[in-house]
């Protein structure tokens, strides 16, 4: 009966087994030269002092062993992969203004409103929406919404595995991030019925996360391989739109009807030390802050009933200046981790100079450019990163990636910042070295900061992915190329 027993993940077992015995050698080398030592100062009949020497010793290399054996290894992100969506999913404004027309419940003035919204929003021509919102009215069921599932999550990831020559087997860690849409059995249980991967995976579900779900996921990922040695994480990264559209007539509801976009994003990130040789980037800092003990952030976008019954997200008037005040903390704490001490000074200067001395003194923005040098910023709207762009002091060429997501994808919530460090790849700008800070906002509010270190040359990125068929166009506008 055991000989018919099948193990996916037996080809381990012999490492760790490897790996508790090397620990166990290096445990008994430690005390035989103690031992040693202390039996040859006996015999030499040296000074009481010296039987000091192989105590001391023997303090030094268990704490050398404990340092080597108990820092975790790096965050390796071998590779990533975005969606482009099926053509016929692609929505013009015209159609999109035509197709809100003819549903009976929309009167003229609130047409005028989302043909406003479009209007300034930043998006182009070819972005996309999922079949069930083609439908007249739109198609908000559970069925379809497990076909979109199918359309963006399937696809991304078979192109991942596709490029970076792993199997679903192979695959340790499983994490799902959507906001909007969580049945049962889970997301990550679908991807796992559909791609056979193994029974002893580690497999998570998050949702209600916002925008910034996959930076969190990231961070999430990497807190798990500090317990799971020589392993891979994949994250799944989407927003399912067929059961968000908002079928009332609630102008701050109807907003994200016309913001919100079809897309997915799949990485591969890694803590074998074989990937140093082989992946793009590794993580230098990961950092989490909210500020949903405050009931103007907590109630500044929430899902909730309107007067008629009908669900959708309200956005509040505040909504900008909360995700303001989310965002000066979460760049305080990064700042103090990240940035030179020259920086630091000179805000702390700024701060008691305007405080102590004179209050029109303008607070110093620290220059992030010193040691960063792309930037993936929330793509919730052109005004929103243009915002974030003057608070941090960025120029147009540092706003490109987010403002040019946004104008071919439109907003794909925690899949953008994907999006965008794609763009910045096809565009050939990374070079081994720089440094990549990917920022992502969400409801609760939320955000979340990645700062990755480009390991190796990313050349060829420009024939291939969701760019391949328009960077050549890019960048629109006044960006500069």
């Amino acid at each position: 009966m055991a000989k018919n027993l099948n193990f996916p993940n037996a080809h381990k077992l012999p490492l760790a087994q490897m790996s508790s015995l090397f620990k166990e050698l290096i445990n008994f080398s430690i005390l035989l030269a103690f031992f040693s030592l202390q039996a040859l100062f006996i015999l030499q009949k040296r000074e009481p002092i010296c039987h000091f020497l192989p105590a001391l010793l023997l303090l030094l290399l268990t704490i050398a062993k404990q340092y080597i054996f108990s820092s975790p290894s790096p965050l390796y992100l071998v590779d990533f992969s975005c969606l482009k969506p099926p053509n016929f999913c692609r929505v013009p404004y015209s159609t999109y203004l035509e197709h809100v027309q003819m549903l009976d419940f929309l009167d003229k003035e609130s047409v005028a409103f989302m043909s406003k919204v479009l209007t300034h929003s930043g998006q182009g021509e070819q972005t996309y929406l999922p079949p069930a919102i083609h439908y007249i009215p739109p198609k908000s069921s559970h069925q379809e919404a497990t076909k979109e599932v199918q359309i963006a999550l399937f696809p991304v990831l078979q192109d991942l595995l596709l490029k970076t020559k792993i199997s679903p087997s192979e695959i340790d860690i499983l994490i799902v991030n959507c906001s909007g849409f969580c049945p049962c059995p889970s997301l990550s249980s679908i991807i796992i019925n559909k791609f056979s991967m193994r029974e002893d995976i580690k497999s998570f579900t998050i949702s209600g996360m916002g925008c910034s779900a996959s930076a969190l996921a990231i961070d999430m990922a990497k807190n798990i391989l500090k317990t799971h040695n020589n392993s891979y994480a994949v994250i799944l990264s989407t927003e399912i739109l067929s059961t968000g559209w908002y079928p009332g007539k609630e102008q701050t509801m109807m907003v994200l009807n016309c913001l919100f976009r079809m897309g997915a994003a799949a990485i591969l990130v890694t803590n074998k030390k074989e990937a140093k040789k082989t992946a793009k980037y590794k993580l230098l800092y990961s950092l989490r802050t909210q500020r949903a003990f405050d009931d103007k952030g907590y109630y500044s976008a929430i899902r909730e009933e309107d007067s008629d019954g009908f669900t959708g997200v309200t956005l509040k008037r505040d909504l900008l200046q909360v995700a303001g005040e989310t965002l000066r903390s979460n760049i305080t704490i990064l700042g103090s981790k990240l940035l030179p001490y020259t920086e630091l000074m000179l805000y702390m200067i700024s701060i008691i100079k305007k405080k102590y001395l004179n209050k029109s003194t303008e607070i110093h923005v620290p220059n992030f450019k010193r040691v960063v040098q792309h930037f993936c910023l929330p793509a919730s709207g052109k005004p929103v990163i243009q915002e974030i762009g003057k608070g941090l002091k960025l120029g147009e060429r540092d706003m490109e990636p987010a403002l040019m997501t946004l104008h071919r994808f439109g907003n794909q919530s925690s899949s953008s910042l994907w999006y965008e460090l794609a763009y910045i790849e096809a565009k050939e700008r990374v070079k081994k070295g720089d440094g990549v800070w990917q920022l992502g906002m969400g409801s609760g509010p939320k955000c979340n900061s990645l700062v990755w270190e480009c390991i190796r040359p990313i050349l060829g990125e420009a024939d291939r992915g969701a760019w391949a068929d328009s960077i050549h166009r890019y960048p629109v506008g006044k960006s500069s190329s």
